[in-house]
């Protein structure tokens, strides 16, 4: 039997403990809500330099600007994408980035509205903005996304339904050609002319310069239509495996692939060597993308006479093996540019085999393309370390830091502060971006309704809403 007396419930609180609990509770509430309008603030600013960056072309050398940005600013690949989108998105909505910018929205709220938002619908969606949550305006944005969509849709759909194409033969014995096409496949039609009808006018003025003039232009796109047809059916009798048809194949001496200054990697003089794409009619590529070509890629070795003639063609073999491939794979995950995840990569030879370097782990390192590019051809040099750890540097021979540099910044304060926020005229509080919302749950059906109107969709004729 237990006799113990001792209470397990929590003492009461005085009056001035509730008191002083209740004061401490509205204080933190107050707080929290001008602290997070102030961060909306800031967000704006950062917004604005991240745009401003991109106009600048900053970030060149990385695969894209998330990328840069993601490692630059200790972002999530996907948040540094979002930041980029909202900042150029806000370049064409005035009053959405000056809401922000005073921290009347949160930046959730103009994350949504950027998705769908035109300078005709901007007025409406910031005024919901404004009326509802940031979980409602993220429902409101995708219903408007969707009536967007079915709207597109139902003028696809009547595109195609109109969408025709006649030919038959007048009484002269002359074709005639009629049809009404869809924009996309009018728009390929069209540059597949033009590109035939451009290639009719360049070979008749080689061969005769004086009658150019005379083909009038609708002449030559007659021409051009028919070339355009033959080179469709020519290309329905090409023998061989997919693989075969498209693959990339460059004709290149051993000479070409040993090693070059910068100022002979990039020549055209026969004293380079042969470097010459197949299907481009032989038109000669640089030695150094030769080079990067040669770092990862199937080689057949072909020796030729004086004068040409194949004497004999070695086996196909790969550079890189599949086995060792693997192994790169499993030690460098992605690209071992700074900064730079990409998983799609080339093996690249730290020191090329074409000049003595061996093809083995501790002489490869996995690049992208865009960074396998920038090593061969754009200036950038890569060299490994005594751990064997790879060190990138820049053209201008600087090195190339594997992590941001610590901020060195000791100018004005760049966030919202007081001062700041003083000087702009704006003034943010504990109210600023309360919501004009009651508690109600949404209606959706009714809010799309009023404030969705199929003439937002630019380009689009009047139609019945949804």
């Amino acid at each position: 039997m237990n006799t113990s007396t001792t209470s397990d419930k929590a003492p009461i609180p005085s009056p001035d403990e509730l008191r002083r609990n209740r004061e401490e509770r509205n204080r933190l509430e107050n707080e929290i809500a001008e602290l997070s309008a102030r961060i909306d603030a800031a967000i704006y600013e950062l917004l604005v330099r991240i745009r401003r960056f991109d106009e600048l072309g900053g970030w060149s050398g990385a695969t894209s600007y998330p990328q840069w940005l993601s490692w630059r600013a200790n972002l999530a690949p996907g948040t540094a994408r979002e930041y980029v989108r909202v900042a150029h998105a806000l370049a064409d909505l005035p009053k959405t980035s000056d809401a922000l910018r005073r921290g009347q929205v949160s930046y959730s709220k103009v994350r949504a509205i950027t998705r769908v938002a035109t300078a005709a619908t901007e007025d409406r969606l910031l005024h919901l903005a404004r009326q509802s949550t940031a979980a409602d305006l993220e429902r409101i944005a995708r219903a408007w996304r969707l009536c967007d969509r079915q709207h597109e849709g139902r003028e696809d759909a009547k595109r195609r339904r109109n969408q025709e194409l006649s030919i038959y033969p007048d009484v002269d014995g002359m074709f005639v050609v009629r049809g009404l096409l869809t924009p996309e496949v009018g728009a390929v039609v069209r540059r597949a002319i033009e590109a035939a009808s451009e290639q009719l006018y360049q070979e008749a003025k080689d061969a005769e310069p004086k009658n150019v003039e005379k083909e009038p232009p609708a002449c030559r796109r007659a021409d051009a239509l028919g070339l355009v047809a033959e080179s469709a059916l020519a290309a329905k009798l090409d023998t061989g495996t997919a693989g075969d048809r498209y693959q990339v194949v460059v004709h290149v001496d051993p000479e070409t692939l040993k090693n070059v200054s910068a100022e002979t990697s990039h020549a055209t003089n026969e004293s380079a060597g042969q470097a010459a794409l197949e299907e481009a009619g032989g038109i000669r590529v640089s030695a150094e993308t030769s080079r990067r070509l040669a770092c990862d890629s199937g080689k057949v070795v072909m020796r030729h006479d004086a004068k040409g003639n194949v004497l004999d063609v070695g086996r196909k073999t790969r550079t890189v093996s599949s086995a060792l491939r693997r192994a790169l794979e499993s030690r460098d995950q992605h690209c071992r540019f700074p900064g730079c995840e990409a998983r799609r990569c080339d093996a690249h030879h730290v020191k090329h085999w074409a000049d003595g370097g061996t093809t083995k782990l501790d002489n490869l390192v996995l690049l992208c393309r865009r960074h396998h590019r920038a090593v061969h051809e754009e200036g950038f040099g890569l060299t490994l370390d005594a751990e064997g750890q790879p060190r990138f540097t820049q053209p201008n021979g600087q090195p190339l830091e594997m992590a941001p540099a610590p901020p060195s910044w000791s100018g004005a304060p760049l966030a919202p502060t007081d001062a700041k926020l003083a000087e702009d005229g704006i003034a943010i509080d504990a109210n600023t971006s309360i919501p004009n919302w009651g508690g109600e749950r949404l209606d959706l059906p009714y809010v799309i309704g009023v404030a969705w109107r199929p003439g937002d969709n630019p380009g689009a004729e009047e139609t019945a809403g949804p």
